[in-house]
């Protein structure tokens, strides 16, 4: 078996994309997490506040003999609308901009290039505004975040946000 690998993503709430991440063969974890921003160790209400500048994210660590990180990135696609600025739904603000930390250069070739193909694919009315940074620093998220679906699936947001969107993914 080859080492782990992993990438760390943001598309909206981090809830949504571990609900989406967990359920695809070959990814190990999903840990949600902050990362982008200019404060060391920022909770969750520093961030929603929106001056720490962090999007919400999840760390995926996934096996390379049993999925790729060109998949991850298809996936990373179709879970979210990469073409609103600042925003998936009703979750507004910049915590949930669309964005790819990629953490070494053919990450970075990979993810601009699957930018361009999404882009360019005539799927999307409008352009593409997803981010792609080099990943400096990954905060993890409170522990309550954890898991967030699994462990609450008839909260109000479970209920009308993440359940329909795993039903439309055929998850």
């Amino acid at each position: 078996m080859k080492q782990l690998e992993s990438t760390t993503l943001g598309g909206g709430c981090f809830w949504c994309l571990e609900a989406v991440y967990s359920r695809l063969e070959g990814v190990e974890s999903v840990i949600p997490g902050y990362a982008g921003g200019n404060v060391e160790n920022p909770t969750y209400e520093q961030v929603c506040t929106g001056e720490t500048s962090h999007a919400e994210v999840v760390k995926i660590n996934f096996n390379p003999d049993k999925t790729s990180y060109e998949t991850l990135l298809e996936w990373f696609w179709r879970c979210h609308d990469p073409t609103t600025m600042n925003r998936q739904g009703r979750d507004v603000g910049t915590q949930y901009r669309s964005v790819i930390f990629y953490e070494n250069e053919e990450q970075k070739t990979t993810a601009f290039k699957s930018k361009r193909d999404a882009d360019s694919s005539g799927k999307y009315k409008d352009q593409i505004v997803t981010e792609i940074l080099a990943l400096d620093e990954f905060y993890q998220a409170e522990d309550y975040h954890h898991d967030y679906f699994k462990n609450n699936p008839d909260a109000r947001y479970c209920t009308y946000i993440i359940s329909p969107k795993l039903e439309k993914l055929n998850l």
